[in-house]
């Protein structure tokens, strides 16, 4: 892993955020720990493996996808799963986007199913982003959509309901890399649907609804599971933030 002096700011505002959730979260005690998806994790992992000699010998990491997996495999930390786990400590996860009242969006590296899998499995849940992911209302800052984990055979059924539902844009999510459709780690294809704000205002509402459409195996909207939130800032500073909508800053 880079040198702090050799990362760009970005990057270690994401590292500052890792840091700061780990060392608040993490705790001696604990034996089961859920390690999260995307571009923040890398630093998660960075920072418990650092911390190793102070956890319990027998602690197990549950990922949440084959990028999770691999870091864990990486450290050579214990490596554990849902089949043998009933409840987890603390997971620590990205997220694309978070309102005032730690409601998420995630599912833009299409591992949502997982992650909220394993977070609502935990007796506490924890996000860590950089700056550019913080807002007043989901959908101010990520424009591509709330993702959808569809069942292939229904993906078409599922588009014409969103837009029936109220959806202003809905696309299935393509490959870069490949040809063809985004194929989730459960066999899975993904759809992202843009919905006006009059809908993103209620994500509860949204969520539920939205899962009421048959073929939809989950959606990337996550309400009522977040405990706390901290986001890395290009100067150093970590901001952490409650459900309530309080924020503190620290450096």
């Amino acid at each position: 892993m880079a040198s702090s002096s050799s990362l760009s700011s970005v990057e270690a505002a994401k590292r500052a955020a890792a840091y700061a959730a780990v060392d608040a979260y993490v705790k001696p005690h604990h034996q089961v720990i859920g390690i999260g998806s995307g571009s923040t994790v890398p630093y998660v992992v960075e920072r418990i493996y650092e911390r190793r000699h102070e956890l319990s010998q027998s602690c197990t990491f549950i990922p949440t996808s084959f990028q999770a997996k691999n870091l864990i495999l990486e450290r050579n930390m214990r490596l554990g799963d849902m089949d043998t786990v009933q409840e987890l400590d603390v997971t620590i996860d990205g997220a694309d986007e978070v309102d005032d009242g730690l409601n998420l969006i995630k599912g833009g590296g299409a591992c949502h199913l997982r992650e909220k899998v394993v977070a609502e499995a935990s007796k506490e849940f924890v996000v860590v982003a950089d700056y550019r992911k913080m807002s007043h209302v989901l959908g101010e800052s990520w424009k591509k959509g709330v993702p959808v984990e569809a069942a292939p055979f229904a993906a078409q059924r599922i588009i014409r309901a969103l837009e029936r539902f109220g959806s202003t844009d809905v696309k299935l999510r393509m490959a870069v890399a490949k040809a063809g459709p985004v194929v989730t780690d459960n066999g899975n294809l993904c759809i992202d649907a843009i919905f006006p704000q009059t809908l993103m205002r209620n994500p509860d509402y949204l969520l539920k609804q939205i899962k009421l459409i048959t073929g939809v195996v989950e959606v990337g909207i996550f309400t009522n599971v977040c405990k706390a939130a901290f986001f890395g800032h290009e100067d150093g500073t970590v901001t952490r933030q409650w459900p309530d909508g309080a924020k503190t800053r620290t450096t």
